[in-house]
């Protein structure tokens, strides 16, 4: 367990070994970036809560209600007189526990970067009868969605006894211009097995004064918020603004992406349902593409920024000749083009399948139609359909070859594929996110979202996962067996490749210090 002084600064934290058989201890202290917090109303702005200790260990720590409101009273945990949890040999999760983000070390390693993991705490910071908690799910659709709601629902009945659970109707808006769906177990019965949410969803409508006046009017303390990287970015205000105005409100951030681009977790819910249906119309397209003369099977998958559903799927298919992402460049015409590819497979094959991310190639698509730079109501460029435009492009192409007959179908699986209800693996995945965000939220945890890093769930500050995206590293082995699968060219420079690796490579956690030394920043690519 840890302590922390409550003088005018921050005192040292004493961090246990891990090991619960012996009383060995050692000393680690907060980073510089934190700073004590007085009674409400706190800083408009928190700062990280960053602990370092021996043989360079860091927590990158989650925000607790006391780092603002003190002296709050604490329950004994309702799960310990649960009767489904009576065969298991340790309830609760060690106040100390912390879980690695690198996993792949050498003997001289660092111990690195660590996050608090996930689980339920052997005290709790709310009574179950004064918990009045709310769910809301903002953005595009994506298969889980009731999945997470129903388990939350759920959780916190099942496992906590709370009855006050409400659902904010249509995203964002629907805090302060909508009325609210009440959820109780029966309510949320079977919606698992139904693709979409329940309680609606939607893009923009985000104000953060009147959601969070909503919140404090209402009497709301847990809120569950739902969505991608935007979503994740309002939650996190919609945080510091509860913590501004002291107010002891639980805020849970649950990230969804069908793209699977949120960082530093394994993966988001979704996406392995994403990658199974995208099978189907890989399948379809290789059918039409098989069964007609020099027919080319063309299929455009979700990947706005980030291309794994299209590189996954590829990989499952082994059906597919060509994969196309936002992080590859690619060109048409000329030596190495996409045209030439084609046109030998075509020779060889007497068909083709073509699989290309919605994101890819978009530089192009912007040149030949000399479009503008739109935004949804969310702020996401709204992208230009390539789809269709390489779909114009190759027809136009094989015009020009009249000696070659030549087919083209095109199939667009997108808005079939958001709306499927997930998969067995994804419904495990769901329950697992859902359970840890109420645990985290009862034991007083707030400002932080939910998700596995190398199979061990864990709670993350928002900003690990707002500050950027994730995306396919084009120099890494897993690209590399994709290219090996459909033997397709890279379509990349030499210095094309130089600037991938600068620019993609995260930073060797054994070599960070020695490159600061040298001057210089040591660069790896992620093993798969």
């Amino acid at each position: 367990m840890h302590s922390v002084s409550n003088s005018g600064s921050v005192g040292a934290i004493k961090l246990s070994s891990g090991n619960n058989n012996n009383n060995r201890k050692s000393k680690v202290k907060l980073s510089h970036r934190s700073k004590s917090m007085g009674p409400p109303p706190a800083t408009t702005s928190s700062q990280p809560k960053v602990v370092t200790g021996d043989h360079g260990y860091i927590l990158e720590d989650v925000p607790h209600l006391t780092d603002y409101i003190p002296h709050l009273p604490t329950y004994p945990n309702p799960l310990q007189d649960n009767p489904a949890y009576a065969v298991v040999k340790q309830y609760f999760v060690d106040m100390d526990d912390t879980v690695a983000q690198k996993i792949v070390v050498h003997a001289n390693s660092p111990r690195g970067t660590h996050f608090r993991r996930a689980g339920p705490r052997q005290k709790v910071y709310f009574k179950s009868d004064d918990v009045h908690a709310c769910i809301v799910t903002c953005g595009g659709l994506c298969p889980g969605l009731n999945t997470v709601i129903r388990e939350i629902v759920a959780s916190l009945h099942d496992m906590y006894g709370v009855t006050r659970i409400e659902g904010i109707e249509g995203g964002y808006r629907g805090f302060y211009s909508r009325n609210t769906i009440q959820l109780t177990p029966k309510k949320v019965n079977g919606i698992h097995k139904r693709g979409g949410t329940i309680i609606g969803t939607s893009r923009g409508g985000y104000d953060n004064n009147k959601i969070v006046s909503s919140i404090q009017d209402r009497g709301i303390n847990q809120v569950y918020i739902i969505g991608g990287d935007g979503t994740q970015k309002g939650a996190s205000a919609i945080y510091e603004e509860v913590r501004r105005r002291g107010l002891q409100v639980a805020v849970v951030g649950i990230p969804k992406t069908i793209d699977n681009d949120i960082p530093v977790i394994d993966k988001s819910f979704g996406f392995d349902t994403a990658v199974e249906e995208a099978q189907r119309a890989i399948n379809a397209a290789h059918v039409e593409a098989e069964s007609n003369e020099n027919c080319i099977g063309l299929v455009k998958l979700m990947g706005r920024n980030s291309g794994f559903i299209a590189m996954y799927a590829t990989l499952a298919s082994r059906d597919v000749d060509c994969c196309l992402i936002p992080e590859s460049p690619f060109y048409l015409e000329g030596p190495g083009g996409l045209f030439e590819y084609i046109e030998k497979r075509i020779k060889e094959n007497g068909h083709m399948v073509i699989v290309v991310a919605e994101g890819a190639g978009q530089d192009l698509v912007a040149e030949s139609l000399r479009t503008n730079d739109n935004k949804d109501a969310s702020g996401n460029k709204l992208l230009n359909d390539v789809g269709l435009w390489l779909s114009q492009k190759i027809k136009d192409h094989f015009k020009n070859h009249p000696e070659m007959e030549f087919n083209l179908k095109y199939i667009d699986p997108t808005y079939m594929i958001r709306a499927v209800p997930s998969n067995a693996s994804d419904n495990v995945y769901s329950t697992l996110l859902a359970q840890s965000a109420v645990h985290g939220a009862m034991a007083g945890h707030t400002g932080f979202i939910v998700g596995p890093v190398h199979g061990r769930e864990c709670y993350l500050p928002f900003y690990r996962i707002t500050e950027k995206q994730n995306k396919v590293v084009i120099t890494d082995r897993m690209w590399a067996r994709m290219l090996s699968s459909t033997n397709q060219p890279s379509f990349l420079s030499t210095k094309d490749i130089i600037e991938s690796i600068m620019d993609e490579a995260p930073p060797t956690q054994l070599l960070d210090d020695q490159g600061a030394e040298n001057g210089s920043v040591a660069k790896e690519t992620t093993v798969c």
